[in-house]
């Protein structure tokens, strides 16, 4: 597990504890700050180059990142699945210290977090982790910003998480246990958090306070819950275990049932793309307490905020953001 909590001399955001507990609170301020004027922001980047290296296809990611960086006056390369392939094509070092002179911030989507690593080792500027198989923080952090959006904050609120041990559960909680939050997760037995992941997460909760609890059935989870959150089943690169998961999941799906189980004002977040009637209900998903499209706006403001702390220089200064660097 040490090759995933070592800290790099360049800050990136590669992984959830990237960020301390001030840090995370600085980002999502100034995360309000940016929904709320988006022009105030229009120049921060101008004249910086980002480039979005994904091996995994992406919507969501991959618009929210392009959209946000040219919208503050930065200029966006894209290198789709089709044009890179890290350490086949080239070294992972070469292709990072060779981009290093092209490039300000490298923001990068793939199957192995160590890929990221080695890329960030190599590559000496800042590195952003738009997904991998052990993490999703740019997810998680906009999670929470949306929590508190919704909720007025996070204090004395219950986060229910329900479905697959996943990258996207792993920055949820570790996140949670950064920011002293609750957090109850229900997992089938067979698919729970990564245990190394989980030892961090409990240490961590110790410190800060945080309450983190799971279940392997999703009733005892959302009973009470605030919050109530899935993900897909079969993340991208498991269609092999497709039918398999869908049968250990089948009990674990977000429908009407399951949510009044929780508060009548429990809102539904997803962080998509949604597989309908597997996961979740098109009911749910559909239904009033949904807050699943704010939850996809606000990547984009998070996003924004991180890339702007990450920057360095005089840019996280303009208006009193301390920077990162």
């Amino acid at each position: 597990m040490q090759h995933w909590v070592r800290r790099m001399k360049v800050r990136n955001f590669i992984q959830s504890f990237d960020f301390d507990a001030a840090e995370m609170k600085t980002i999502l301020e100034l995360a309000r700050k940016i929904k709320a004027s988006p022009l105030g922001y229009r120049d921060y980047l101008h004249g910086r180059v980002a480039a979005l290296i994904f091996e995994k296809p992406s919507t969501r990611t991959r618009v929210s990142f392009e959209a946000g960086y040219v919208s503050m006056g930065g200029h966006v390369i894209y290198l789709g699945p089709n044009d890179v392939k890290l350490g086949v094509r080239e070294d992972i070092a070469d292709m990072a210290r060779s981009l290093s002179r092209y490039i300000d911030v490298a923001i990068l989507r793939t199957f192995s977090h160590r890929a990221i690593l080695e890329f960030a080792r190599h590559f000496g500027k800042p590195v952003v982790n738009g997904l991998s198989d052990m993490e999703h923080p740019c997810q998680a952090l906009s999670d929470f910003f949306t929590i508190q959006e919704s909720l007025g904050g996070i204090k004395g609120k219950k986060i229910a998480y329900v479905g697959d041990g996943n990258n996207v559960c792993h920055s949820l909680l570790l996140t949670a246990a950064r920011l002293g939050a609750q957090v109850v997760y229900a997992t089938p037995k067979a698919h729970a958090p990564n245990p190394k992941i989980m030892q961090v997460v409990r240490h961590e909760a110790k410190r800060t306070g945080a309450k983190i609890q799971g279940f392997t059935s999703p009733a005892p989870a959302v009973r009470g819950a605030d919050i109530l959150y899935t993900d897909v089943w079969v993340s991208m690169g498991e269609e092999s275990k497709a039918a398999s998961k869908k049968e250990q999941f089948k009990d674990f799906q977000v429908n009407q049932a399951l949510v009044r189980k929780a508060k009548k004002t429990v809102k539904i977040m997803h962080c998509l793309p949604a597989h309908r009637g597997e996961e979740i209900t098109n009911e749910v998903l559909e239904g009033s307490n949904s807050i699943v499209f704010d939850q996809a706006e606000n990547r984009l403001h998070v996003q924004k905020a991180i890339l702007i702390y990450l920057s360095g220089s005089n840019v996280g200064r303009l208006h009193g953001v301390r920077s990162g660097t």
